[in-house]
């Protein structure tokens, strides 16, 4: 947000509910809910001409934003490291992550959610295949997901993990911008973006060979001026 709010463009950022400084509601923790979050805040802000950029279980709140809200304000989508188009093993998905695995990531998240993240992190962001990540970044990381609420945290996996977000796809009609890490394992690319490319009519991949899911960490660099060039565009 800084790289670019430097070179002149307006950067708004928002805690999703039950996370950061949002209210911890009990319900809502859908993405038709988390889309109209998002309906409110651009309306309140009377925003128009809109870049809307996704990471992970973010480009689902995007995506089907613009399946239920069009984009008559927005200009471009950019998709980070996105679970969309679906995420969960089927039978006309067998490219998805089986279910158990979800279900193993609500258990130990109830079980010790302090603990699960800690073991987490390093998958996350590919400090077990060698990526360099300082332990201030791994504690902010902790800090930010153990403020969240506990309720929105599971919600959230389920909502990110058996969301099918492929009849969203064809509504997407403006530039879009996939990045992906190769070795991403939390979401991988060949069940994920590879996918979303191949549904969107105007859609643009990079893939960032070795990089983990935590990308934006690993390669702020040159994320920062793909995202750049793309606004630019």
């Amino acid at each position: 947000m800084y790289h670019l709010s430097s070179r002149g463009y307006r950067t708004i950022a928002f805690d999703r509910r039950g996370f950061g400084r949002s209210d911890q509601p009990w319900t809502g923790y859908d993405y038709d809910t988390f889309a109209d979050d998002i309906h409110q805040l651009i309306e309140h802000l009377q925003l128009t001409d809109i870049t809307l950029v996704g990471f992970s279980m973010s480009g689902g709140d995007v995506t089907r934003y613009i399946a239920r809200h069009g984009t008559s304000k927005v200009a471009k989508l950019a998709l980070l490291g996105s679970v969309v188009p679906a995420f969960v093993k089927s039978d006309d998905h067998p490219q998805g992550i089986d279910e158990c695995v979800f279900t193993g990531i609500k258990a130990g998240i109830l079980k010790d959610r302090a603990q699960f993240l800690t073991d987490f992190n390093p998958i996350f962001f590919g400090i077990d295949i060698g990526q360099k990540v300082s332990s201030a970044i791994l504690n902010r990381t902790m800090t930010v997901a153990m403020l969240a609420s506990l309720k929105a945290t599971i919600g959230c996996v389920t909502a990110f993990s058996m969301t099918d977000f492929r009849p969203d796809m064809d509504k997407i009609n403006v530039p879009t911008l996939a990045i992906h890490g190769s070795s991403d394992v939390v979401a991988p690319y060949e069940a994920t973006a590879k996918l979303a490319t191949q549904m969107i009519a105007d859609c643009t991949v990079k893939l960032y060979e070795g990089a983990p899911h935590g990308f934006p960490v690993t390669h702020t660099d040159r994320l920062n001026e793909d995202l750049l060039e793309f606004l630019q565009s």
